[in-house]
């Protein structure tokens, strides 16, 4: 049974099943786990959060001396549970992690365009939609990152904004993992990384979705974004960290950004983070002005605009992402042209790849998955490619 108690009542030992109040407020990165440390309570608490419902068919029940009366008990129905976020499922396939993760982002998109319409309309965020996405995020990231991180990176034109804010949320949480940040800073990173373009729920339809470049008016108006989304996310009481992100997600390291022109340490890690996880996936997503640039190829391009993001917090960004992400085009020691399907555990330099294409005979040949990472296999790839180069489409075939 599920059951309604106050903070000030939380054990160790109880499983926490929600927690009342604003969730761009709660000190976790989970949606509901069991309290197995006193200063996960004292969190809670110094959040300010007066509520927690726990689930006694989980773990300890509340004690009899602070039980309510029966009218007082707030007994919450199956319908009325958020959907609740397991992970005691074994990891899958790389095929079934990538079936999981499309699944997951088609159901996440909906509820980020419904949660942009409200704010378009002035209207609240509603919790109750949003909160089980970033704890949703952190179980896929766990399970396999290059599964959620691929196919979050794929977008039509109609869902880009959407989507866009579900790839950047993953891309954070995973950064943060690799940085070594804990968990409340995770949480921060991947709310911050969902919310961070919310402002263009503000902005003019007619601009956003223009199939061209904008003109330097339009431009100049889209630009205001970041300060829309931080006033939308102070007035639903974001923490600091979360609007910090909002805010200054386009400055740079040399003070070139917007809109206040930061530097170097002025810029917090968080938003520095956001910089490069904004930038990495705008560029490897289709749009109805430029073609999606292939992952590594991006890596190997944002690597060389001085100034603009964090060198170290980058190195470690391409680590998160891998040097040659699953979907990359690559030129291997055999004169073939390859995908990458799946990184490899041990090495980022050796991951499986699909062979498809001869450049010596410049024509398709029967596909072959290669694992460079065997010890027999003396494959290894010379480089990235761009498939424009060559013409190639739809390379996602080899992956989905």
């Amino acid at each position: 049974m599920t059951v309604k108690i106050s903070s000030s009542d939380l054990r160790v030992g109880m499983y926490l099943h929600k927690l009342g109040g604003s969730w761009l407020k709660h000190p976790f990165l989970r949606n509901s786990f069991l309290l197995e440390d006193q200063n996960d309570i004292k969190r809670i608490i110094q959040a300010g959060i007066k509520e927690a419902w726990i689930d006694e068919s989980k773990g300890l029940a509340r004690e009899s001396k602070q039980k309510p009366k029966q009218e007082q008990i707030e007994e919450l129905t199956t319908e009325e549970l958020p959907e609740e976020i397991v992970n005691d499922e074994p990891v899958g396939s790389m095929d079934e992690e990538i079936h999981r993760a499309r699944k997951f982002c088609n159901e996440a998109k909906e509820q980020v365009k419904e949660m942009f319409n409200e704010v378009r309309m002035g209207k609240s965020i509603d919790s109750e939609k949003i909160v089980p996405i970033v704890g949703e995020i952190e179980m896929l990231i766990q399970r396999n990152t290059s599964a959620i991180l691929s196919v979050a990176r794929l977008k039509t034109h109609d869902d880009y904004t959407y989507m866009h804010s579900v790839a950047v949320c993953a891309l954070m949480i995973s950064l943060a993992h690799h940085l070594g940040l804990d968990e409340e800073q995770t949480r921060l990173a991947g709310i911050g990384g969902l919310m961070h373009d919310l402002g263009k729920a503000l902005m003019p339809t007619d601009i956003l979705q223009k199939p061209g470049k904008l003109t330097d008016a339009e431009f100049i108006t889209v630009k205001k974004h970041p300060q829309a989304g931080a006033a939308v996310l102070q007035k639903n009481g974001a923490d600091p960290e979360v609007i910090d992100i909002a805010l200054h997600h386009h400055e740079k390291i040399n003070g070139s950004g917007y809109p206040d022109g930061l530097t170097s340490d002025d810029i917090s890690l968080l938003a520095r983070m956001g910089a490069i996880c904004d930038v990495y996936d705008a560029v490897t997503s289709e749009r109805p002005y430029k073609k999606a640039w292939d992952p590594a190829y991006a890596l190997q391009a944002m690597a060389k605009w001085a100034g603009h993001f964090d060198n170290k917090v980058f190195a470690i960004f391409v680590k998160s992402v891998g040097i040659y992400p699953v979907g990359s085009l690559v030129r291997l020691s055999n004169k073939r042209l390859a995908v990458v399907v799946e990184p490899s555990v041990d090495s980022l330099l050796k991951p499986k790849v699909k062979s498809f294409f001869s450049i010596t005979a410049k024509a398709a040949i029967p596909v072959k998955i290669i694992d460079l990472a065997t010890p027999s296999c003396n494959v290894t790839i010379e480089g990235p490619e761009n498939p424009d180069k060559w013409g190639f489409k739809s390379l996602e075939r080899f992956w989905l």
